[in-house]
């Protein structure tokens, strides 16, 4: 297996995304969602917590492509083809960047595989030097929801990429002053204060000079943090559970998930850099009364 060759040309990524996004709200293709924001401190972490304003658009699209998918009698696939409009740039001969459609974070992109894959097959070299090639652009959170349970809306394999800082005042990335407690002496570590199962490597940011050398060391993290969190490979690389994994320049996450949602909270992994979504005052209330930290615990596997 090779890692294909990176065609991003360096410099480009950053300027060609605000060129895109520009346009495709002009178009229409481009429908974020707009929200409203609240912050909510519990062990140490002051969570960022969006409001979903307007959820008419993204639910009627939901509802016509399980119109789609029972009227062909296969999965609709947004990926394949994908929307010209949404066209950010090639990344690999592998991987192309499109816009998230659908975005609450500004320029939102994903990293999408060109043929087919499962959203539930591990992640491979080609995955890690596409992730790289746009970490080197700018500095952002990288994620990947390994499965439906962890979040995932299409099947079609997608990594993601937020810019950074993810709030406006504080820390770039609300999770930011626990990540700071980690004993890294080992290549695998574990947060304190994170109650839910979990495992953390170091990265190196000069890695992403070289995004090609920087997948295979990438890889060999992923796959001794998945063994931490006892995740294994079955069926055709097919992960044996579902897990979030997030990435910056300087570190690496996996979290291993036991359901999609709590009481109707969907959580993906941009909530375990801290960061959820509620779709009305109701579920922030109960955000609120039960703790963020508790239902991360909860969605996650609790009790670490």
């Amino acid at each position: 297996m090779t890692e294909g060759k990176i065609l991003l040309q360096p410099g480009t990524l950053w300027q060609s995304v605000i060129e895109r996004t520009e346009s495709a709200l002009k178009c229409g293709a481009l429908l974020s969602i707009p929200t409203e924001f609240e912050y909510i401190e519990q062990d140490g972490v002051r969570f960022l917590v969006r409001i979903l304003a307007n959820l008419v658009r993204k639910d009627a699209a939901k509802k016509k492509q399980v119109q789609q998918t029972a009227a062909s009698g296969k999965d609709f696939n947004p990926f394949l083809p994908y929307e010209e409009d949404l066209f950010v740039a090639d990344i690999s001969e592998t991987h192309v960047c499109l816009l998230n459609k659908f975005n609450v974070v500004d320029h939102h992109i994903l990293i999408i595989t060109r043929a087919f894959e499962e959203q539930e097959s591990l992640l491979t070299l080609e995955d890690f030097a596409a992730m790289w090639a746009c970490l080197a652009e700018y500095d952002g959170l990288a994620f990947y929801n390994g499965g439906q349970v962890s979040g995932a809306s299409q099947r079609h394999k997608h990594l993601q990429m937020v810019p950074l800082p993810l709030t406006t005042s504080g820390d770039a990335i609300p999770i930011q002053p626990l990540l700071a407690k980690a004993d890294f002496q080992d290549a695998i570590a574990t947060i304190p204060g994170l109650p839910f199962k979990h495992a953390i490597a170091a990265l190196n940011p000069q890695w992403a000079e070289s995004p090609l050398q920087a997948a295979k060391t990438t890889m060999e993290l992923y796959n001794a943090l998945l063994h931490a969190v006892g995740i294994t490979a079955v069926n055709d690389n097919r992960q044996s559970g579902a897990y979030n994994l997030l990435a910056t320049r300087e570190w690496m996450l996996i979290v291993p998930r036991s359901q999609e949602e709590y009481e109707l909270i969907s959580v993906n992994s941009l909530g375990f850099a801290g960061a959820l979504l509620v779709r009305n005052q109701q579920q922030m209330q109960l955000l609120k009364d039960q703790g963020p930290m508790n239902i991360l615990k909860n969605v996650g596997m609790g009790n670490w």
